[in-house]
């Protein structure tokens, strides 16, 4: 008697190849801060060595072009760390009575 054997290979030949799932990177997030008449450079030069990890010369540059563009990247982040960066550093900004305002967009 002849029928499908469960035990027996019966796979008359096709391979079977496991689906992997498709990963996606997650959205980044660009931290910037924005230019105000009242925060002092140095302030902002301390913000970005302290919470971004940049050496003073890039924490220079940056805060110029703050000044003068009216708006700086500080970094990029996933969606969780800028936030936490944002609530930080605005945090800091008023315990010290500074205007300075630091603000996240999606890329």
């Amino acid at each position: 008697m002849s029928g499908f054997d469960p035990f027996k290979d019966n796979d008359d030949g096709l391979a079977v190849q496991e689906a992997k799932p498709k990963l996606k990177m997650p959205p980044l997030y660009k931290v910037i801060l924005l230019n105000d008449d009242f925060t002092p450079m140095d302030f902002v030069i301390e913000i970005l060595m302290n919470f971004f990890a940049m050496p003073e010369e890039k924490a220079t540059q940056v805060m110029l072009q703050i000044h003068t563009q009216g708006v700086g990247v500080c970094g990029t982040y996933t969606k969780d760390v800028a936030e936490t960066k944002v609530y930080i550093v605005n945090e800091y900004s008023r315990e010290h009575h500074h205007p300075l305002l630091c603000s996240m967009e999606e890329m």
